[in-house]
């Protein structure tokens, strides 16, 4: 996609990832910092996978001219998910549906901050709309344990909604909350809706997708 890029004279734009700054010892991530990643461990394919995107994407920026955008996207959520992605928001939120237990994997204590999808695209635009290289941190500081999480899920669809506690998962990072101060200075961007307000269209969304499924195969079957 970079030779493309190069070839056409096309603006590039890569969406990366806060994992590039894996279990971080600093709290929250800026920009400059440079992470604290596993090379061998489980989830370094993707840790590293992206950091080498970083790379080469800056390598032909700087080698060849290519004009870039870099993103560091936090914790996304919002309608149209793949209901069974694995990703946390999408776990809970299909689990309290089904009336299936929350699984929390560790004590729950570790921290990610959720942004909603319109907040993402809006940032995406004025990254590629202004001037500025990045990479930029777009997420939403807003911190929120697992069990915290867990229990915003069970106010929004069940409060009776059980929690399942498994044995973490290795490498799992213990923090991660975005320092968003070089997009609102550089891009006038900053995240407009609070997990309170987002969860809700997601649930509504899951919910007809669910249920809507199984009212077609039980009209389908009678």
């Amino acid at each position: 996609m970079l030779g493309l890029a190069k070839r056409v004279g096309a603006r590039f734009l890569l969406t990366s990832t806060s994992e590039v700054y894996g279990d971080p010892l600093q709290h929250p991530q800026v920009e400059t910092y440079w992470g604290n990643v596993n090379p061998i461990g489980v989830r370094s394919c993707y840790d590293e996978g992206k950091r080498t995107a970083e790379t080469l994407t800056m390598d032909y920026h700087r080698g060849a001219g290519v004009e870039v955008r870099i993103a560091r996207i936090f914790n996304t959520y919002g309608p149209r998910m793949c209901i069974d992605d694995g990703r946390v928001v999408s776990n809970f939120v299909a689990q309290a549906l089904r009336k299936e237990p929350l699984t929390v994997y560790g004590d729950g204590k570790q921290t990610r901050s959720f942004q909603y999808v319109s907040d993402l695209v809006e940032g995406l635009m004025r990254l590629m709309e202004g001037e500025h290289v990045g990479p930029f941190n777009l997420g939403n500081p807003g911190e929120f344990t697992m069990l915290e999480l867990a229990q915003v899920v069970q106010e929004t669809i069940d409060p009776n909604a059980k929690i399942e506690f498994r044995p973490n998962t290795e490498d799992d990072p213990h923090k991660r909350k975005p320092d968003i101060s070089k997009a609102k200075e550089l891009l006038g961007w900053e995240p407009k809706v609070p997990l309170r307000k987002g969860l809700p269209m997601m649930v509504t969304d899951f919910s007809q997708r669910i249920f809507g499924d199984h009212k077609e195969r039980g009209s389908t079957a009678s």
